[in-house]
């Protein structure tokens, strides 16, 4: 396949594998971890900045997360978006430290995290097939304009659909591991 083509293809595909993993990690599991929250973005300053650029972030249990401003005129502002953030956090201030307590998950939850891994890793999925319609596209007018044989379009086509199907196996295993972090959570 023209190796620029393929460059792109892959590039956009690996992109795409790394966007799901990290919407994967904002899904929690009922284990503390820093990168539930260190994406945050606060409004400090007069810009919205990651809490990981505002603060130090630590687990020292598994279920807990203290976050410790370095500026403490900006707790107040960490504690608002956190409790926003739509991830159901409430942190205890003390004035200098925000401790969160991740709570366990019911299993009712646990069937909704799962649920909404599933709909990421298909996002994910068409996301990978709209990047193959391009490519398909792209070596389609290759082949009408003449800059590519009938035969290598149709070769192309199948090396198309094997990066296609490497990417989407890639995405499966991440759901896969993910759904059991969710269950053993």
């Amino acid at each position: 396949m023209d190796k620029e083509l393929k460059k792109e293809m892959v590039a956009k595909m690996g992109k795409t594998v790394s966007i799901v993993s990290d919407e994967f990690s904002g899904v929690k599991t009922g284990r503390a971890s820093p990168v539930l929250i260190e994406n945050i973005k606060v409004e400090c300053y007069g810009t919205k900045t990651p809490l990981n650029q505002l603060a130090s972030i630590a687990t020292p249990e598994p279920h807990l997360i203290v976050v410790h401003p370095y500026d403490e005129n900006a707790i107040g502002a960490i504690e608002k978006a956190l409790m926003s953030s739509n991830l159901g956090l409430n942190p205890n201030n003390d004035g200098t430290v925000l401790r969160i307590p991740i709570p366990p998950l019911t299993d009712e939850r646990r069937e909704e995290l799962g649920a909404l891994v599933h709909k990421l890793a298909e996002d994910g999925k068409v996301s990978l097939r709209n990047i193959r319609r391009d490519i398909l596209k792209k070596l389609q007018t290759m082949d009408r304009d003449g800059e590519i044989s009938e035969d290598e379009a149709m070769r192309y086509k199948d090396q198309v659909q094997e990066v296609t199907d490497h990417f989407t196996e890639k995405i499966d295993n991440l759901l896969i591991k993910k759904e059991e972090e969710i269950l053993n959570g």
